[in-house]
């Protein structure tokens, strides 16, 4: 079966990668075993089969030599190496004059996630919002905009929610405490078409959200909000953006991912089942 078919370049990658470590493991190699032959730092091999760089041309054919891959296999894997070093401009690059430089970094590791981790302790996940939600709270939040740039902003989040309907679908887990729900963001009918919105998306079902109750006490209690993002490849996310009053801040380093990620499990762990959280939701929208 042919394993070129349409999508990003990133697609690309990543099915070019698994094909390579397929073949690698077909042969029994190691990544230290590949990397003496090709004269590079294991890494470097690693990051390729986990699509974290593109393939030359150079290295491909060695790979190809080294796999002993026919030429029919070959040339199928060629195409995903050429598609997969394509360069295409973010869709987010037409809205440059409102989104900042941590914002497009935000972005740019969203886009190319495949798997999204969010607690928010206040707010609905933007990945979750309605227009009116996030017209709701972009206003006040960038109060130096003009509407046209309000504008903006509540389009890039409406886009940024297409992942949760795409080919290449993003699969999210989000976890917020109850005050996101009760908080009353653009009124009263506002926030009851959010709840409602929220019991949809999250019959999705590459969408788990649940909420942290009030009674959960100190176990569901962590005063910022962050995003972890993975790769799909390990257990854990790779890397993480934490927000503030100020900025977001990009994290990659151990420790802070393994902290991260050891909190949100145990953010989620406060928090209700799947079911129950529908429910309270719904007790919530009908104002109980």
């Amino acid at each position: 079966m042919a394993v070129v078919s349409s999508g990003s370049p990133l697609t690309a990658r990543r099915k070019l990668g698994a094909e390579l470590r397929r073949l690698r493991d077909r042969l029994g190699l190691t990544t230290e075993d590949v990397g003496a032959q090709l004269n590079c730092h294991n890494s470097k091999i690693s990051r390729v089969e986990l699509a974290k760089r593109a393939c030359t041309r150079k290295d491909f054919d060695a790979f190809m030599e080294l796999y002993e891959v026919d030429e029919e296999k070959r040339s199928e894997l060629a195409e995903l190496m050429v598609r997969g070093k394509q360069r295409i401009p973010p869709w987010w690059q037409a809205y440059a004059d409102v989104i900042s430089a941590n914002y497009a970094e935000f972005l740019a590791y969203e886009s190319e996630a495949i798997r999204s981790l969010e607690y928010q302790p206040l707010l609905i996940p933007g990945l979750l919002q309605t227009e009116s939600y996030a017209r709701a709270i972009t206003g006040p939040g960038f109060a130096a905009l003009g509407p046209d740039q309000v504008d903006s902003l509540v389009e890039v989040r409406m886009r940024r929610q297409e992942r949760l309907r795409d080919e290449e679908t993003l699969t999210l887990d989000a976890v917020v405490t109850e005050a996101a729900l009760r908080l009353q963001v653009g009124g009263a009918e506002a926030m009851r078409a959010q709840l409602r919105h929220l019991v949809e998306v999250a019959s999705l079902p590459n969408v788990t959200f649940r909420v942290i109750p009030f009674e959960a006490g100190e176990n569901g209690a962590s005063p910022g909000a962050f995003t972890l993002f993975s790769d799909g490849q390990e257990s854990d996310a790779d890397v993480a953006f934490m927000e503030s009053t100020e900025a977001t801040t990009f994290r990659d380093d151990a420790l802070a991912l393994r902290r991260l990620n050891r909190l949100f499990r145990n953010l989620a762990g406060a928090a209700l089942s799947d079911q129950d959280t529908v429910k309270l939701v719904e007790r919530i929208e009908k104002g109980q």
